[in-house]
């Protein structure tokens, strides 16, 4: 990065980039600093197994210069396979099981955590999000910073003011002691470690989750198996098998043990969550489209509108 660049931050991921390119979108835009967080397979659309996915992750890393830095989730192991297929870049890792950076959980729920590098502890954070894997997104942006100059000790403090993204575990309100949020996991993975983190956050209060599998994976069924362990957390689950579902969603909520069922519009999942909740619960609705408005609408629902 020239001194006289302005660094910015983007998003980017190994989605193919347009129709007569299929390179994932991340090989175009040649980062100074690149964050690996995690590798795992989705996009059955566009890529037939994980390696095919860790091929494009090869050809990013290839991208980022001598004099530039990787910043390397030291947990996941197949991203350590990735650097394995050859990597000419400074790589600082990190985690909260491994790595040179890490961060310790001092609340259960992840709103505060301490931050050592190398074993010499750097200082703490609190903030108002929660989950483990808030933390590690967290301690990778202060490392990417630390790349980019930046005294992370000095930032710690910021985490404090720090407002989430929406549809991120997006509280919408509180209806008659009914707790509504909006989240944007659509991967069992991620399903997985947002409900863990409310879990944490909430003790014993009962979850409910509502999840409309949308993504072209999730249509086509390639994590159909995993998504019933994924919902451990969900006290009660409802989930939307819309018509077009090529598989049959039964497979799933027979498998959690009672704790769940297929509702086939979203009319019967606002109007079935209006009779099950009751105060105290924390409803999860969990989409990556726009899921026809449900969190708004059941949040009316409850109000009575």
């Amino acid at each position: 990065m020239s001194p006289a660049a302005t660094p910015f931050a983007i998003e980017a991921d190994e989605y193919d980039t347009a129709f007569f390119d299929k390179r994932s979108k991340f090989v175009h835009y040649h980062p100074n600093i690149a964050i690996l967080n995690n590798l795992e397979y989705d996009h059955a659309d566009i890529f037939p197994d994980v390696a095919a996915i860790q091929r494009q992750f090869h050809h990013l890393v290839r991208t980022v210069p001598g004099n530039g830095r990787l910043i390397v989730n030291a947990e996941d192991a197949r991203l350590a396979e990735v650097l394995e297929m050859g990597c000419w870049t400074p790589v600082e890792t990190f985690g909260i099981e491994a790595g040179d950076w890490r961060a310790r959980l001092l609340a259960a729920d992840g709103s505060e955590f301490e931050v050592s590098h190398r074993g010499r502890v750097i200082g703490a954070a609190r903030w108002n999000l929660a989950g483990r894997h808030n933390v590690m997104n967290a301690l990778a942006a202060l490392v990417a910073a630390q790349a980019a100059g930046v005294d992370p000790e000095a930032l710690l403090p910021a985490f404090a003011s720090f407002k989430s993204v929406k549809r991120r575990m997006e509280s919408l309100g509180k209806v008659n002691g009914v707790h509504v949020y909006d989240d944007f996991a659509h991967h069992p993975t991620a399903i997985a470690t947002t409900l863990a983190g409310l879990r944490a956050k909430v003790g014993e209060a009962r979850i409910v989750a509502a999840l409309e599998p949308r993504s072209n994976s999730m249509r086509q069924g390639a994590h159909a198996a995993a998504l019933a362990p994924s919902l451990a957390d969900a006290d009660s689950v409802l989930l939307l098998q819309r018509p077009e579902l090529s598989w049959n969603a039964g497979q799933v909520t027979a498998a959690l043990g009672g704790r769940g069922r297929a509702v086939r519009s979203v009319e019967e999942l606002v109007q079935s969550l209006v009779t099950e909740v009751r105060a105290g619960d924390h409803v999860v609705f969990m989409s990556n489209g726009g899921f026809e408005n449900a969190p708004r609408r059941f949040l009316e629902a409850l109000r009575g509108g």
